[in-house]
């Protein structure tokens, strides 16, 4: 029995892989069926998560234990049913305030993180001595400073960036575009390598046609 579970679930997982697969000839009702049903799955996997691995252990099993201790716990419990409102026209507007301090909460958390880590430690990591080390790492170096100090420059728009103003404004621009260039690259063999995981499974776990 178990044997024919596994043929069928991959028997399954080749057919969904190949609906979505369907959508690069166009739009059709298999790739539909599949988002939906993978769409679906997701919220309900979610949803059975939050459940028993945050709801469970932080409030419920919390309050069972020690219900007048923990009492405080009530207010985030009654957001989060504020938050259900939005499933009904008539009392939507209750979720706005859950919501509100959901976001400015993420707001502020996210804009201390950024700081420490997008400014703070970008600014620290360019704080270094450029002639150190061997003679790879002093030219790493001196690039990382040049293309920090003209990528700055080159979103200086106070002076108009003309004459030998624009040379290190022309430099930023080269730094910038090899960033992006290599960001791009990077998502796009992530990519890649999803799809050569599908392929895997495609001619080795389905077709046995690779080992």
């Amino acid at each position: 029995m178990s044997g024919f579970m596994t043929v069928l679930g991959v028997w399954i997982a080749a057919f969904f892989t190949l609906s979505i697969f369907s959508f690069l000839y166009k739009d059709n009702p298999f790739y539909k069926f599949a988002e939906q049903v993978f769409v679906g799955l997701s919220a309900a996997y979610w949803l059975v998560y939050i459940f028993y691995s945050i709801m469970m252990p932080n409030l419920f099993s919390k309050l069972a234990d020690d219900f007048s201790g923990n009492m405080i716990l009530l207010i985030p419990a009654a957001l989060g049913i504020l938050m259900l409102m939005r499933l009904f026209p008539k009392t939507q507007w209750l979720s706005r305030y859950p919501l509100a301090i959901m976001v400015g909460t993420t707001a502020g958390i996210s804009l201390l993180r950024h700081m420490k880590s997008d400014i703070l430690q970008q600014v620290a990591a360019t704080m270094i001595n450029p002639f150190s080390g061997t003679a790879s790492e002093i030219i790493g170096k001196l690039l990382l400073i040049i293309g920090t100090l003209t990528g700055i420059y080159f979103f200086y728009f106070s002076k108009k960036q003309e004459g030998i103003y624009k040379v290190p404004a022309k430099i930023g621009t080269w730094f910038l575009m090899v960033s992006f260039g290599a960001t791009f690259g990077y998502t796009v063999m992530a990519r890649i390598s999803l799809l050569i995981g599908r392929l895997e499974f495609l001619l080795g776990d389905w077709l046995h046609l690779i080992k």
